[in-house]
């Protein structure tokens, strides 16, 4: 008995201490989300979302640099055609470097972000209220926007308006950077940083609670259903779309900021606004909804439905 006992009352092994560890920071396969985790399924998530949306990103962005009154293309088909007869399929993924390497941080900012503040407010039965889902999904914007998508962004805007201007004043993606940071420092890779944040922090608190709502409308209370990645992504994509259409000024806006000749031409994120509401026209702020729709509808689309598949694993 006393042999039994004292084998029971022996402290915790070296792998079991480990073991823990794993588990607590979510490295496990378990129901506790802990930031590793997750930092590593949104890692794993942005670089597949990337590498099968970058086209439309890149013609959406085209459509957005391009000027009104000398349009260089006439819509979403004519800009891919143009491209791939003047650089082949391969110019679509011109600047995609930087945003492939981004989306998979930027991913893993979002969901370590949304989770650690959605995490504070769920209750003991781990549910959220729909205000909560939407702070943490700004909360988790926020984090991206910082931390990811305005580097990135601006890298991706710079090479794009570089190769449509045919200025060569970059040779890729590394190159831009380089240069920037050279030329004009760190804050270089920082403009359009506002509108970033708001339209990322928009976008986040949009997704989020829409996700839920249209899953529920899809699935009700068929557990098996709710679990699928399929159903997940079908509601994703329409999260996507609602986004989309909230935060097109935000995104033009900020695409305007980091083209090119935006130091000369905008001397704040007001300024463009004001400009382009001036020469432009209000319905110009809504140029590139499309291709962006259709970028969005598949990126978030992707984005839940692989992130919950990749719990099955990590």
């Amino acid at each position: 008995d006393s042999r039994f006992r004292a084998r029971i009352e022996q402290p915790p092994t070296t792998a079991s201490h480990f073991t823990s560890s794993l588990s607590k920071m979510g490295l496990k396969s378990d129901p506790s989300e802990g930031p590793v985790r997750t930092f590593v399924k949104g890692f794993l998530t942005g670089f597949i979302e990337a590498i099968i949306c970058y086209p439309t990103e890149f013609v959406k962005t085209q459509l957005q640099l391009q000027s009104k009154s000398n349009p260089e293309y006439t819509g979403i088909l004519d800009c891919g055609r143009k491209t791939v007869a003047k650089n082949g399929f391969m110019g679509l993924y011109s600047g995609a470097a930087p945003l492939i390497i981004g989306s998979s941080g930027k991913q893993a900012a979002r969901w370590t972000g949304y989770q650690t503040v959605a995490n504070q407010f769920k209750d003991d039965k781990g549910n959220l209220s729909i205000p909560a889902r939407m702070f943490s999904g700004a909360c988790g914007g926020v984090t991206e926007a910082v931390f990811a998508v305005t580097p990135i962004e601006t890298l991706k805007t710079r090479v794009t308006d570089d190769m449509r201007r045919g200025t060569g004043n970059y040779k890729g993606s590394l190159d831009a950077f380089m240069k920037i940071i050279k030329n004009e420092g760190p804050g270089g890779l920082y403009r359009g940083v506002v509108p970033t944040i708001a339209k990322q922090s928009t976008n986040q608190a949009v997704r989020f609670p829409t996700q839920f709502y249209v899953m529920q409308l899809m699935c009700g209370d068929n557990k098996e259903r709710m679990a699928s990645p399929i159903f997940n992504g079908l509601a994703g994509a329409a999260a996507g779309a609602v986004s989309v259409l909230v935060t097109m000024p935000q995104d033009t806006i900020k695409t305007r900021m980091q083209g090119e000749e935006a130091k000369k031409l905008y001397k704040s994120t007001m300024d463009c606004a004001m400009q382009i509401m001036k020469n432009e026209g209000p319905a110009f702020f809504f140029s590139g909804t499309w291709p962006r729709m259709i970028r969005v509808s598949l990126d978030v689309g992707i984005t839940f439905c692989v992130f919950p598949l990749l719990s099955k694993y990590i």
